[in-house]
């Protein structure tokens, strides 16, 4: 890549980067006008109707990452070669994956422990009808659920629905065999290889919309929320989560600077974007696409991404985890349900378990959470006591999901490059 084209891709991500903050203030404003100068029912269609420029974005996102997904893993698989470097890669992914959960699950039990948000609060007020939506789907919550949701029963339904982590089940048995049959099969994988270029060219295009996605969903949530009122009611809530995600990423961050050295200073410039993206729109898979295509600028090799960042979307949500325990606990501390230090690591193992592949899932972290109630008799409308803010808990996590999967696969891309340079032979 000469000089010249390199400056023009920095200056395209700087502009980007950009018009998403610019996005996000002016539609910061117009739903906090919106919401003070006309009436609650008249702002709650305006919110419903501006909404549509997030959901059209999102959709414009969820429209290649199957496709996406499906070919850059095959080709991933297909150029490690073999089954032990993808049983060697896998294995790493996977312990790093189960690490980090596990710490993130520690780190929001200790937190709201140690800031007890939900000690002394005042339910009387608490809409309860609001939960009725989230806990009507933590039926599908069990363990012989979660197995048969690894498994898909046809590629194109899993596809259709974008069931990420059935699409990684599938493409892995597809990279196998297509890496075990060899020289036969390269124009299948050289075909695969070409279509995953096309559709990383679409994120190009795709991302152009992510501004005016951004100002749709952040608008929408301002018109409807008064976010004095809610900073008021919530404040320690929201605070004590801020200090848990913020001692999060503090963590990811020195972790990152652990392994990767000053290059962890690079891979902060080139995420900041996806970082923006999924925050504005609290949906870490809508920057899929963007964050493959910056990962492989950063450095990582493509096999590496495409095999890494598919997992990730369903093993490695830092920032749910997080968030799991946290509002678990705060549930059953706000309605004086004990919990005493065993039932609370029988919780953090039950959620390490039933949180994994529903990436796809609408507020998948308010259905875990829900389900988590119901199996340590913590009552379920708790739910409701977080639903109003949320969205605003959701804009974190979202980031800090893409905090999380950008560290992991460049951590393991840097150590399959130790790898290889250690199995090379000495002259």
């Amino acid at each position: 890549m000469t000089t010249t084209q390199e400056t023009q891709k920095k200056s395209i991500f700087a502009n980007l980067t950009t018009q998403i903050l610019i996005a996000m203030l002016l539609g910061g404003i117009l739903g906090i006008i919106i919401h003070n100068t006309i009436s609650a029912e008249a702002a709650l269609g305006f919110s419903n109707k501006i909404k549509i420029l997030a959901t059209v974005f999102i959709r414009l996102v969820q429209m290649i990452i199957s496709p996406l997904v499906f070919t850059t893993l095959v080709v991933g698989i297909a150029k490690l070669g073999n089954v032990s470097a993808v049983g060697r890669i896998g294995g790493k992914a996977l312990g790093w994956f189960f690490t980090a959960s596990f710490i993130s699950l520690l780190l929001g039990m200790f937190f709201v422990n140690i800031l007890e948000p939900g000690v002394g609060l005042n339910l009387s007020n608490v809409d309860l009808t609001s939960a009725s939506e989230v806990a009507a789907k933590t039926q599908s919550i069990s363990f012989e659920n979660f197995i048969e949701h690894i498994v898909p029963k046809s590629i194109f339904e899993a596809m259709a629905t974008n069931e990420i982590l059935q699409i990684v089940v599938f493409s892995i048995f597809f990279g196998l065999a297509a890496a075990s049959i060899g020289d036969y099969v390269k124009p299948v994988v050289n075909g695969l290889d070409k279509m995953s270029h096309i559709i990383l060219k679409m994120v190009n295009y795709v991302m152009n919309f992510a501004p005016i996605g951004v100002f749709g969903a952040i608008a929408g949530v301002f018109a409807v929320r008064d976010f004095q009122e809610l900073a008021i009611t919530y404040f320690k809530f929201f605070g004590s989560f801020l200090i848990g995600i913020s001692s999060l990423w503090i963590l990811l961050i020195l972790v990152g600077y652990i392994f990767l050295k000053s290059r962890m200073t690079v891979l902060l410039k080139r995420i900041v974007s996806p970082l923006i993206i999924a925050f504005g729109t609290t949906s870490s898979e809508a920057v899929f696409p963007k964050l493959t295509e910056e990962l492989e600028r950063f450095g990582v090799k493509d096999k590496i991404v495409s095999f890494m960042l598919p997992l990730g979307y369903s093993f490695n949500l830092d920032g749910s985890m997080m968030y799991m325990t946290f509002a678990s606990i705060f549930i059953a501390q706000a309605y004086g349900v004990h919990l005493d230090l065993g039932t609370q690591m029988t919780m953090l193992l039950v959620l390490m378990l039933t949180s994994k592949g529903i990436a796809g899932v609408p507020r998948a972290s308010l259905v875990v959470v829900a389900a988590t109630c119901g199996m340590f008799d913590i009552p379920i409308e708790g739910i409701a006591l977080i639903l109003p803010i949320d969205h605003f808990c959701d804009m974190f996590r979202s980031a800090t999901n893409v905090l999380g999967n950008a560290l992991a696969t460049s951590v393991v891309g840097q150590w399959e490059e130790n790898n290889e340079i250690d199995i090379i032979p000495s002259e």
